[in-house]
């Protein structure tokens, strides 16, 4: 690693080659204000002229986000005429900025408001005419709203960089610039896989979640028996909502507030994602053992099988049949227990607290309706539940420590757990099929071969009895499609393949807490290259918390079997807990919105 010698504000200091300027002054203790760039260059276009700086060598202020550092370079971040540009820069934008922080759901999280702040930017600093508003809020997961957007182009380069997909581009030129799905369509009537990652990098409100919060208090006003369950990965995550370091696990707490919500039953999915393993397990075996079509592929990941429906049609035969692990608990939540609490399961209100922005549109599925009524009703995200939780006044850090409800449904393993991490879903499905093809416990448990929370392909080869499973692990379309292009090519060596939509798994799904460093004063500087890693070693550690570990070992999933279901991929569980899938096209012929 070369250095270079520059000084910044006359201060001498010795960096890396090839840095940016705004890289530069991070590693040596300034803060220089950004709204375009973006974890290390995955978005840098110099837009948006907030991190204009003086540099030696350069004819005026440059855009430290691309402007790389040299041998002897004196960097001015504080002169006078920096200040000044920064300043009119945010003020530039602010004037087409739709500013009704009030109700945005953004407030307090704003990194426009933030650097508006910084540069003390005066909001009405210059007035004119605004650009044309387009608002697009036909689809189940996402909201655009264009007036807050600030061209900034981070959602497109996430849905570039982490699927390979174009789904967002600049539309039109000038002051009638803006971003959108092609021919300005809405998300509802375009190839996008509702993921929501690029609700993650958005730093207004011009990209946010569709809220159902709305739909739960009409529930709670109705009378329904509202009844909620929460994935894995949330609890891996709630707390940075309340000011917790990243990868706090707030189990307890996250049950306490629930309750205090007025939740008639407090459920966790792991138990939902035993069941999904017993089901995909047997599933993969009789593929495995009959001749059925290898390889099988996970479907558990609702933004994994839209990507599947839009692009890979010829291979849905290749998805496993089940549910995803909260359709399927909500499946026997409107079947089993309202049966054995003696309920009409339309007077059932089922509500998921998600990682997944995705959710909100599976949900809607009609393959996803059980003798007329929807798995689930509706769908909230991490950030959604924090919102309820603040509204309610709770103080999350001061709750007892709770444990889920117990009747039926209590029990789960560190299987389930495990479900919230890229590679989670094979290893808790191996631990199974190796059970069931061997009659023993894997040992050891942990099968850190297809362990990983980075996006990208792991693979693995298990001996189980003689018998040899090639399985491979992607997160992030653009790494799935590699997969996929191989099985479609007749090259795949693989019987199983996991594929998880958003990198990383569900610990980075579109619905999570926003990771800011700007925010974040107590992180460290790289957090964004080690939150995920952080929020999967708390999944990891509960598991290695639980007495069982293995999903065929849960008394209540085996309970559920004896008194209901029969045996996995019975007839019975066929009906309740499998579905199907259909080739989609990529843009439907509708009028544009």
């Amino acid at each position: 690693m070369s250095l270079v010698n520059i000084k910044i504000e006359g201060q001498p200091y010795q960096v890396e080659a090839g840095l940016t300027i705004l890289e530069a002054a991070k590693a040596c203790g300034y803060e220089i204000p950004s709204l375009c760039a973006f974890n290390h260059g995955e978005c840098n276009q110099g837009s948006c002229r907030v991190c204009l700086v003086e540099a030696t060598g350069a004819r005026g202020l440059v855009a430290s986000c691309v402007y790389p550092v040299a041998e002897g370079m004196e960097i001015k971040i504080s002169s006078p005429a920096a200040v000044q540009a920064r300043r009119r820069s945010v003020e530039l934008m602010l004037s087409n900025h739709n500013k009704n922080c009030q109700q945005c759901d953004k407030n307090g999280q704003c990194e426009l408001l933030h650097v508006a702040q910084v540069t003390g930017a005066r909001e009405d600093a210059f007035a004119g005419v605004h650009s044309e508003t387009h608002i697009d809020t036909l689809a189940p997961g996402l909201i655009r709203d264009t007036s807050k957007c600030i061209l900034c182009g981070r959602c497109i380069a996430r849905c570039s960089n982490a699927h390979g997909m174009g789904i967002l581009g600049f539309e039109n030129r000038g002051f009638n610039t803006f971003v959108a799905p092609a021919e300005n369509r809405s998300f509802a009537d375009s190839p996008c896989i509702q993921c929501g990652q690029c609700v993650n990098v958005c730093p207004t409100g011009a990209l946010m979640e569709h809220s159902e919060i709305d739909k739960v208090d009409a529930a709670f006003k109705a009378g329904k028996h509202v009844i909620v369950q929460a994935a894995p990965a949330v609890r891996a995550a709630i707390g940075e909502e309340f000011d917790n370091p990243v990868g706090t696990p707030c189990t307890g707490k996250m049950i306490a507030a629930l309750r205090r919500l007025g939740f008639e039953r407090v459920y966790d999915v792991n138990f939902g994602a035993d069941l999904t393993i017993m089901e995909e397990g047997t599933e993969l075996l009789g593929r495995l053992q009959n001749g059925g079509v290898l390889p099988m592929i996970t479907s558990c990941s609702p933004g994994w099988i839209n990507y599947a429906e839009y692009n890979y049609g010829d291979l849905l035969p290749h998805l496993s049949s089940c549910k995803s692990p909260h359709e399927m608990q909500g499946a026997i939540i409107k079947s089993y227990w309202a049966q054995e609490k003696g309920i009409d399961p339309k007077d059932i209100f089922v509500v998921s607290i998600m990682p997944c922005v995705a959710k909100k549109f599976e949900k809607e599925r009609e393959q996803l309706i059980t003798n007329g009524n929807p798995d689930v009703d509706a769908v909230l995200t991490t950030r959604e539940l924090a919102r309820m939780i603040r509204r309610a006044g709770i103080m999350f850090n001061r709750l007892p420590d709770e444990d889920w409800d117990q009747d039926i449904m209590g029990d789960y393993t560190g299987a389930g757990v495990i479900f919230g991490v890229t590679g989670g879903v094979m290893e808790a499905a191996l631990r199974t099929v190796y059970f069931k093809l061997t009659g023993k416990e894997c040992e050891p448990i942990e099968i850190t071969a297809v362990r990983g929370h980075d996006a990208g392909i792991r693979e693995a080869s298990l001996d189980i009895n003689g018998t040899t499973v090639n399985v491979a692990i992607a997160s992030g379309m653009k790494s799935a499609k590699v997969l996929l292009d191989e099985i479609r090519e007749g090259k795949s060596k693989y019987q199983f393949i996991e594929i998880m939509g958003c990198p990383g798994g569900c610990i980075n799904g579109g619905g999570q807490p926003y990771v800011r460093p700007c925010f974040m004063p107590n992180e460290a500087d790289d957090i964004l290259d080690t939150y995920k890693e952080k929020r999967a070693q708390a999944l990891y550690s509960e598991d290695e918390r639980q007495v069982l570990r293995q999903s065929h070992n849960n008394p209540q999933i085996i309970e559920l079997y004896e008194k209901y279901l029969g045996e996995p991929n019975s007839h019975k569980a066929h009906e309740l807990l499998h579905t199907t899938y259909a080739a989609r096209e990529g843009f439907n012929d509708v009028e544009k919105k």
